[in-house]
């Protein structure tokens, strides 16, 4: 709903020239708020004590993200997209 909101206002202020800025804005508030973030990863004793388990699980989901996407993207193209190529010549 807030996200809605601010389509709505982003749209009804587009030709105000103040929200040229907004995407520099934004760019540093999330800069600020993953520092942050890792401030408090850094202070919690449980996470420093377990970060090559938890680094080790992110890797292999990170890796198997990665490869199922590249199948699916080559499933695609190889089924559909490739189809409508040899279709057309």
């Amino acid at each position: 709903m807030v996200a809605l909101c601010g389509v709505v206002a982003g749209f009804g202020l587009r030709r105000w020239k103040g929200l040229r800025h907004v995407n520099f804005t934004i760019t540093l508030t999330i800069c600020f708020m993953l520092f942050v973030l890792g401030l408090s990863v850094g202070e919690n004793r449980l996470i420093v004590d377990n970060l090559w388990t938890y680094g080790g699980q992110a890797l292999m989901i990170c890796i198997a993200a990665m490869t199922g996407s590249a199948l699916g993207g080559w499933l695609i193209w190889h089924f559909v997209i490739g189809k409508e190529k040899e279709e057309k010549a």
